[in-house]
């Protein structure tokens, strides 16, 4: 199997000798994405190509398990992490070109699905108020070992008090996504997810949520880098991620926006 910069020579020379670009020199670039990013990023792609033809192929997950794949060897060209230490650490080790962009602020809400008795409320009263009466059965969150929307979910409980006290009744997601899947079930009472897996339509349709104050937990500010390898369809994505249309679709996922 040819290595990327083989491949990025076979290109290099096919094209000075006027010969057909072979299959394998033209693969669409692989996008490791934090799974809150899951329908808005999907958006993206899909305007992208419809705008330059320019084929990318997504991979949702766990902030925290790209960043150990991509130490390993993961053959990704951008990195969209919910978390920017992943970045820095990365820039640091020299896995990617730069420190990144900041590309979205994100935020974090109670979501429950459609029939349960557990009310969202910002300030999860109701939660507490069931808790305390012996009504939570399972309660759902993302992965806070690996997963930074896990890792505010449990900032969030621990400043409401709730932590300690929901233990025997959490319910860990691989990543956000799954921690949605598990909250909406109809097996659990609710959740804390993503506020852009909220407003997805898709989603929107199996619950009610209520957005939990910023000031619960620490910001999730969200940065993006190209890796090393990165070639010439990464980096026309990567601008892409930047420009006004694709901000759009990020602000209608309820994320929060850097300055231009």
């Amino acid at each position: 199997m040819l290595t990327r910069i083989a491949r990025r020579c076979l290109l290099a020379a096919a094209a000075c000798l006027g010969l057909a670009v072979p299959a394998v020199a033209t693969e669409a670039p692989v996008v490791a994405a934090a799974s809150d990013l899951q329908f808005a990023v999907t958006e993206i792609a899909e305007a992208f190509r419809a705008e330059t033809g320019h084929e990318v192929r997504l991979s949702f997950g766990s902030t925290g398990n790209f960043a150990r794949q991509i130490r390993e060897g993961a053959p990704f060209d951008i990195f969209m992490a919910a978390d920017e230490q992943f970045i820095a650490d990365l820039h640091a080790d020299g896995f990617t070109r730069d420190a990144g962009e900041l590309y979205a602020v994100g935020r974090v809400v109670i979501m429950v699905p459609n029939g349960s008795a557990l009310t969202p409320d910002p300030e999860m009263n109701r939660l507490a108020e069931m808790l305390a009466a012996g009504r939570i059965s399972r309660f759902a969150i993302a992965n806070p070992d690996h997963a930074p929307y896990g890792m505010r979910a449990m900032e969030a409980l621990q400043s409401r008090g709730l932590w300690h006290d929901l233990q025997p009744f959490m319910v860990l997601g691989e990543n956000v996504s799954q921690a949605a899947q598990f909250a909406l079930s109809g097996n659990a009472e609710g959740g804390i997810i993503a506020y852009s897996l909220a407003l997805a339509p898709a989603v929107a349709a199996q619950g009610r949520y209520a957005l939990i104050p910023e000031t619960w937990h620490a910001p999730l500010r969200q940065r993006m880098a190209l890796l090393a390898d990165a070639g010439a369809v990464a980096e026309a994505f990567y601008a892409y991620l930047q420009s006004p249309p694709a901000r759009r679709i990020m602000a209608r996922y309820g994320f929060t926006l850097p300055e231009e």
